[in-house]
């Protein structure tokens, strides 16, 4: 079992806490399911800050390249990740309920035991685009609506099975 970063949110935003290292795709149980290939590592950063307000807030990076599953051709789609998170820490439930009434935020229960590594699998899987895919110049499946010689096209070959019947 790898070693987690646990940290005291509160506490490293008040005290600008720094942190960054190398996570490796295989520690990201949650994320196993979004990837066609889970060998690889990823770069990250968290900081802890005040913002303008006096508000303590934890600043992620994340970096690299992580594989996903094309839904156009189900290939392999290279996704490059460059992850910018800005997260307000609440201290409690009342003013987490406050603080999530206004969209242009996002923010976070600040817990004494705040593990790092699953704050960082969640900004990622969130991330994510909805549906994954290449671009129709790239993606394996051919995309041709038109008749070439010598093919009828899928249309025509419906229209010949329904006379039969």
């Amino acid at each position: 079992m790898p070693v987690r970063l646990i940290i005291d949110a509160l506490d490293f935003a008040r005290n600008a806490g720094a942190h960054h290292g190398k996570i490796a795709l295989s520690e990201l149980d949650r994320l196993q399911g979004y990837l066609t290939s889970g060998s690889g590592e990823l770069q990250y950063a968290i900081t802890g800050a005040l913002d303008i307000n006096a508000r303590p807030l934890l600043k992620i990076a994340v970096q690299g390249s992580i594989n996903l599953c094309c839904q156009r051709c189900l290939g392999e789609y290279g996704y490059a990740l460059d992850l910018r998170a800005y997260l307000l820490l609440a201290q409690n439930e009342n003013e987490l309920s406050r603080l999530d009434e206004d969209e242009s935020v996002e923010c976070v229960l600040a817990t004494p035991d705040m593990d790092v590594v699953a704050l960082i699998e969640d900004e990622i899987i969130l991330s994510l685009p909805l549906s994954p895919r290449h671009g129709e110049s790239e993606c394996s499946i051919k995309q041709d609506s038109k008749d070439t010689a010598g093919e009828r096209s899928l249309f025509a070959a419906l229209a010949a099975l329904k006379s039969l019947h």
